[in-house]
């Protein structure tokens, strides 16, 4: 029997859906508690060909919400693990991991190869840099979100509005799971949501997920949801370069730690609150605000962006150059 029969029977997939999911390429980004699940009902499912794209390894700590992986593998690249697992699962679909971190370098091109992107990084950078690709691209983006006991998966660009329309602030603290603790069923639900909205995209199922936004909340079992079609474009954005685009004339502002290694030696190390009162001297040279996942960077860039008029762009320091 067909190892898809049972999907192929609903008159919303049937052998035409089928044979779209065998032709499609999906980028993932992000092999973790979110990736998992997503590769999982993907490569399952019969898409053709996923490539995947994470430059962090397996670790201990995290195998209670990422059971792709076993403990003989901890200390191994994610990208390749899930890969050679899901070789496995469907040797009908083709798997391309690539072991580094998403840049707005990389991205592009990574991008402009996929048919539909499906962001499960945990970084306010990797989110916009993909939105930003997605967005220039005209590639439908899932992105989503899980912590502690609640999270969301929303369908974003390829005609939709981007995540920087539906947030157009961030937090002044992001809270991560190393912080706040997360659940594994909880990533694993939103994580299967991801998935089936991919899905849903590829197959071109109406209504669109695209400029839709769906939660869930564990504390009160419950889930909800909005739709987000009218969202406006932000008129102006600080973007987001790699470190490979760096120039040597930028004035630096690294908002690490000082026990951070610096990736410049003429960096200037500031805290949040130096960096808000700074004031550069000149418009002539481009000021880049860098730190690890580019919350801090991305509020001292809006903040200078107000009362300056030079350019300034963001940098989120990947753990390789900490």
């Amino acid at each position: 029997m067909n190892r898809y029969a049972r999907q192929m029977i609903l008159p919303e997939i049937g052998a035409q859906g089928q044979a779209r999911l065998g032709a499609a390429h999906v980028l993932v980004v992000g092999a973790g508690g979110l990736g998992v699940p997503v590769l999982q009902y993907l490569a399952g499912a019969g898409v053709g060909q996923i490539t995947l794209v994470d430059g962090d390894r397996i670790a201990t700590h995290n195998l209670h919400r990422q059971p792709l992986y076993r403990m003989d593998q901890v200390g191994s690249f994610k990208a390749e693990s899930a890969a050679e697992v899901l070789a496995a699962l469907n040797p009908e679909v083709r798997l391309t991991p690539v072991t580094a971190w998403l840049d707005p370098v990389n991205a592009v091109d990574l991008v402009a190869q996929a048919d539909l992107v499906l962001d499960c990084a945990d970084t306010f950078a990797a989110s916009l840099t993909l939105s930003d690709s997605c967005m220039a691209a005209g590639t439908p983006l899932i992105a989503a979100s899980a912590l502690a006991l609640s999270g969301y998966v929303g369908g974003f660009c390829g005609g939709g509005p981007s995540v920087r329309a539906l947030f157009p602030e961030l937090p002044e603290r992001g809270a991560t799971c190393d912080t706040a603790g997360v659940m594994g069923p909880v990533v694993g639900m939103i994580g299967a949501l991801q998935a089936q909205m991919g899905l849903s995209v590829l197959l071109d199922l109406i209504p669109s997920p695209l400029g839709q936004l769906v939660g869930f909340d564990v504390k009160c079992w419950r889930f909800s949801g909005f739709r987000f079609d009218a969202a406006h474009e932000p008129d102006r954005i600080l973007p987001f370069i790699s470190t490979a685009q760096v120039m040597p004339n930028d004035l630096l502002i690294d908002l690490r730690t000082e026990e951070a290694h610096p990736f410049r030696a003429d960096a200037l190390h500031l805290d949040a609150a130096q960096a808000q009162a700074l004031i550069p001297p000149t418009t002539a040279r481009r000021v880049v605000f860098a730190c690890r996942t580019g919350l801090r960077a991305h509020h001292a860039g809006i903040a200078l962006q107000n009362r300056w008029n030079g350019k300034i762009a963001l940098l989120a320091v990947p753990p390789t150059d900490t």
